[in-house]
């Protein structure tokens, strides 16, 4: 996948979350970190749909749920703001599942892909070779 030049990259998973932007052009990606304000992770039962239950007494998937539901709360508003012009967003596959239906129209509009991949914590390079591949 061939990125524009200023697009942002967001890395996620239900406890983790990254941003970056490509510093390169389309045909050299160059991500670099940007600095991004803390994950409203108090969005508990904000994954419509999803509910503690007796089956997961400690919450655990709640936790993940409003860490993800914090993390597109916070893509959304800089997308409203101007601050994201084009938007990848990387996330393991059941934190990409439950931020889907929560993507501003805004945001869809300027959405250039996803991938379905945990790659939080890793290297930079496995995020742009991951791109790359994709």
């Amino acid at each position: 996948m061939q990125l524009p030049k200023g697009a942002t990259v967001a890395v996620a998973d239900g406890e983790k979350f990254n941003l970056f932007r490509n510093a390169g052009d389309e045909a050299e990606l160059k991500l670099t970190a940007v600095d991004h304000a803390a994950v409203d992770a108090d969005h508990q039962g904000a994954t419509p749909g999803r509910h503690g239950s007796s089956a997961n007494p400690d919450g655990g998937q709640d936790d993940e749920d409003g860490f993800s539901a914090g993390v597109i709360s916070l893509l959304n508003k800089q997308v409203l703001d101007g601050k994201i012009t084009a938007l990848l967003i990387i996330a393991a596959p059941r934190a990409l599942g439950a931020i889907r239906p929560q993507y501003h129209a805004k945001l869809s509009a300027i959405l250039v892909g996803e991938i379905a991949k945990d790659l939080t914590g890793h290297a930079l390079h496995d995020v742009e070779k991951a791109i790359a591949a994709a």
